[in-house]
């Protein structure tokens, strides 16, 4: 499960990073190499430690106390896009 769980938040903390670093392009081309403002958003959250219960830390990183798969589908958007287009063009039938 934690895995499970980890995707998810590794989406999430990618979207809130790259939204601290301004970047407002596709999520799957954000790096925050280097970008101190991530950085110190990145840093705050992990001195956390297990100080504080996991929604906390989740919104000092975030801004939000849920999780939040959204960034998940925000990352992988231009493949589904693709994808869409390919099924489309080639009469895949899509379902079960």
């Amino acid at each position: 499960m934690r895995y499970f769980l980890a995707r998810i938040l590794q989406f999430q903390f990618q979207r809130a990073l790259c939204r601290k670093a301004g970047y407002s392009g596709p999520l799957h081309r954000c790096s925050i190499y280097g970008n101190k403002a991530a950085g110190e958003k990145l840093n705050k959250m992990l001195t956390m430690g297990q100080s504080k219960p996991w929604p906390e830390a989740l919104e000092a990183l975030t801004g939000e106390k849920q999780m939040d798969a959204s960034a998940l589908a925000d990352y992988f958007a231009p493949l589904k896009t693709w994808l869409d287009e390919q099924n489309k063009a080639n009469h895949y039938a899509v379902g079960w």
